[in-house]
């Protein structure tokens, strides 16, 4: 049975948006084409696994072997499957296990990049607590009275 995901079916020749790709299609279509069938079977929508598990292990490898740009593309993958910062950051301390600081650097550096383009909601402030709702409808201290009334 395939795995759900939370995205229609995709083209498969470049979900990364890595240029160089495209530029190489246009010297071999034939690899181009046979290279886009074995990432369709790799980290497509069929199989066990989710296409969001799928990115965040190809994320780590990534991460492990210094490579940024690759990480952030397939960060934003992921994301596009449902990954939350929080995941994205997850996989990324597993990766730093067995791949070490550079692993670790370059993950938070793309997931860091990610956040400054927006890629994440923003959360929302947390409701205020009642102490503070009644702090703010007080009127600022200089103003209020203390014990008797104020004289004139």
């Amino acid at each position: 049975m395939p795995a759900k995901t939370t995205q229609k079916s995709e083209d498969l020749n470049n979900p990364y948006g890595y240029s160089e790709m495209d530029w190489a299609e246009q010297l071999d279509p034939a690899y181009a084409a046979a290279r886009a069938e074995v990432r369709r079977l790799s980290v497509g929508e069929d199989g066990t696994l989710l296409v969001k598990v799928k990115e965040l292990i190809v994320l780590g490898v990534l991460a492990s072997r210094g490579l940024q740009y690759g990480v952030a593309a397939h960060m934003r993958r992921a994301i596009d499957y449902g990954a939350t910062k929080e995941e994205l950051f997850e996989a990324i301390k597993a990766a730093a296990v067995p791949g070490g600081g550079v692993a670790y650097s370059v993950g938070v550096r793309a997931l860091q990049e990610l956040e400054q383009d927006g890629a994440f909601p923003r959360p929302n402030p947390p409701s205020p607590s009642r102490s503070q709702r009644e702090k703010a409808s007080l009127p600022p201290p200089a103003t209020r009275r203390r014990g008797k009334a104020a004289t004139r």
